[in-house]
């Protein structure tokens, strides 16, 4: 079957909106720019407002902005790609990925097994469209090669995010999608292709010192958020 062109996106990335995110819209949108990237999806912890905020800059760097955001589910977050609006948090992983997908969005888990950073459990992954199988984030990549194991076992698009909190990493990894023959690299094709399983994950790891920098910086802003 002939196949359209294939673009590069980064389907997990964070603005400033995120409680632990350090890179303004427009300095997210230059790294995707200088990194290559033909879109990426602003997934702040929660809230839409940097996709929001990307979204009104996208022309100027041309880099397609795909809406969406990484939803604290009870069992693990869960990357909302291409919603309008935040899902609720905490609800079952699987109730959230079925509303998700009936907003016409993607559904895919983020750093799957990675407790400590509020991945989701093998029992708890349902109804979703995909499985975050390369998290730039992580030093020894077991979990990753479990993640891809898991996909394959049971049958989930892959996917490769650079899970970026400041714009150096933006980038690291992503995802390869194919779109149909003749479509656009719109925000709304790469959504489609998406929810069709086009994907494949590409990229590379974070250093071990920005992997242990960021665990540190999330710990620091929890610790003194419990002692306000």
């Amino acid at each position: 079957m002939t196949e359209g062109r294939t673009v590069r996106v980064d389907p997990h990335v964070h603005t400033a909106a995120s409680y632990d995110g350090h890179s303004p819209p427009e300095d997210l949108l230059d790294a995707a720019d200088r990194a290559g990237l033909d879109a990426v999806v602003v997934t702040d912890h929660d809230t839409v407002a940097g996709a929001r905020a990307a979204e009104a800059l996208a022309s100027e760097y041309g880099v397609a902005v795909i809406r969406g955001c990484e939803v604290s589910t009870a069992d693990g977050h869960l990357l909302a790609i291409g919603v309008t609006d935040q899902p609720d948090p905490d609800r079952p992983l699987p109730a959230t990925a079925r509303e998700v997908r009936a907003r016409g969005g993607v559904a895919v888990v983020p750093h799957p097994f990675q407790r400590l950073r509020h991945g989701a459990s093998a029992d708890s992954i349902a109804a979703v469209d995909g499985i975050e199988v390369h998290n730039a984030h992580t030093v020894s990549n077991i979990r990753n090669g479990q993640a891809r194991e898991f996909a394959a076992c049971h049958g989930y698009a892959t996917y490769g995010g650079s899970d970026a909190h400041r714009p150096r990493t933006v980038g690291l990894a992503a995802t390869e999608v194919t779109l149909p023959p003749g479509a656009p690299a719109t925000a709304d094709s790469i959504r489609r292709a998406m929810r069709e399983g086009r994907t494949a994950a590409v990229g590379r790891r974070t250093s071990a010192w920005q992997y242990v920098s960021k665990l540190f910086t999330t710990a620091r802003i929890r610790a003194t958020a419990l002692q306000r």
